[in-house]
C-alpha cells in the first residue's frame, strides 16, 4: 500500500513549521507507522534536529534531504516503503513549495494567532486550491488566555480551508524536546503538548484519508 504523503506549507517564515513537523513525525513513528521525513527547505533546519536523534527500538522515522526539484521522483520511491511521507516545505519558495503541495494528499498549514500569520496564509491555502490539494489549517503557539486567538479562528472561517479542531499551545516543551533531537511525546509523553500533538496527529491522518 502506498504511504500517505501530507505536506507542512507556510508561505510566511517563523510560524513553526518545521517543529510542527518534527513532533508530528515523532507522535506518529511512536504509535508504530513507519514515517519517512523529508526536508526540502534549504536552511536545513528538520535534518539539524534528525541528526541529534539516538536511535530507539521499534520506531522508524527516517530523514531524507531532497531538491525541491527532485521531490517527485524521491517521492515515488519512498511511497512504497513508509506508511506516512511527510515534507517540510521552505517559506518564499514558491517553486518548490508548489511541488511540494502538489505531491500531497493533504497540505497542513500552521498559523500563529496574529495578524500577519493570518494576512500570509491566504497565499498559501491558494496555492493548495491551484494544485487540488485539500489543505487543514493549525492554529500553533497559542496563549493561554487571549482573545485575539479567537477573533483569528473566526476571520480563518472565510478561508479555503478548515481549522483543525486540536490546537498547539505556546509551551516550552516543545522547544526543549527538539534541543534533545526528541519530539514531545518521547521527552515529556504525560504532558500537556504531547496530549496536543498526539490530539492534533489523529486529526490529520483521518483527514489525509
Amino acid at each position: 500500500m502506498a504511504a500517505r504523503i501530507i505536506t507542512v506549507a507556510q508561505q510566511k517564515g517563523g510560524a513553526g513549521k518545521t517543529t510542527l513537523a518534527a513532533h508530528l513525525a515523532t507522535a506518529w513513528a511512536g504509535d508504530g507507522l513507519k514515517v519517512a521525513l523529508v526536508d526540502i527547505d534549504p536552511q536545513h533546519s528538520l535534518a539539524a534536529w534528525h541528526a541529534l536523534r539516538q536511535p530507539r527500538d521499534g520506531i522508524t522515522l527516517d530523514l531524507h534531504e531532497v531538491p525541491g526539484y527532485r521531490l517527485s521522483a524521491a517521492l515515488g520511491r519512498l511511497a512504497a516503503d513508509y506508511d506516512l511521507v511527510l515534507i517540510d516545505s521552505p517559506p518564499h519558495a514558491e517553486t518548490e513549495a508548489r511541488i511540494a503541495v502538489r505531491s500531497a494528499g493533504l497540505t497542513v498549514v500552521p498559523v500563529q494567532p496574529s495578524p500577519m500569520d493570518l494576512w500570509a496564509t491566504r497565499p498559501t491555502l491558494e496555492l493548495a486550491v491551484a494544485e487540488k490539494t485539500p489543505a487543514l489549517i493549525v492554529l500553533n503557539r497559542v496563549p493561554a488566555r487571549a482573545n485575539l486567538t479567537d477573533l483569528i479562528r473566526t476571520q480563518l472561517r472565510g478561508y479555503d480551508a478548515p481549522v483543525a479542531r486540536s490546537r498547539l499551545g505556546s509551551r516550552v516543551a516543545y522547544a526543549a524536546s527538539l534541543m534533545a533531537g526528541m519530539g514531545v511525546t518521547e521527552f515529556a509523553p504525560s504532558s500537556r503538548a504531547a496530549d496536543e500533538i498526539r490530539k492534533l496527529g489523529r486529526e490529520i491522518l483521518k483527514a489525509a484519508g
